[in-house]
């Protein structure tokens, strides 16, 4: 649950963004290029708030509010600039077209139809990172290390 809340807050930060571009953007003089300038400076604050906040305290402002942290998959690490750009590209070009897409109708084969082994939800840790609660992650930092030690 808490990832849909900080995945809608990370929304209305956004558009309280927009709200304060768009005034900028409406001086730059046509519809045309105020249009062009409002959508590259959404794509620059998206890019700043999921991938360059995500690398710098492993979370986006809306998981920071919630608590919760980006990790690498599958030793709990730091993700990198790869595997988070690639993961905002999915956010940003994949996941709004999934409403359309079931719209139109089932994409997906029955699960009787799925190869055995193959999980229901393909995309859950696309690039190899998961979202996880801040303080999961301090108990399971504290469990490896008194393994370690122990």
């Amino acid at each position: 649950m808490r990832r849909y809340l900080a995945v809608g807050l990370d929304a209305y930060l956004c558009l309280l963004a927009v709200g304060l571009l768009v005034r900028s953007c409406l001086n730059a003089g046509g519809a045309g290029r105020a249009v062009a300038l409002l959508v590259v400076q959404l794509i620059a604050l998206s890019f700043a708030n999921q991938v360059l906040l995500t690398m710098a305290v492993r979370a986006s402002a809306g998981k920071l509010i919630m608590g919760v942290r980006v990790i690498r998959l599958p030793d709990a690490g730091r993700p990198g600039f790869r595997r988070l750009v690639l993961r905002w590209l999915y956010g940003l070009l994949w996941l709004p077209r999934q409403p359309w897409r079931r719209l139109r109708g089932p994409s997906a084969p029955p699960p009787a139809e799925r190869p055995p082994g193959r999980p229901a939800e393909v995309h859950e840790d696309l690039a190899g990172v998961r979202q996880v609660r801040r303080s999961d992650l301090r108990y399971y930092r504290a469990a490896v290390e008194e393994e370690r030690t122990g």
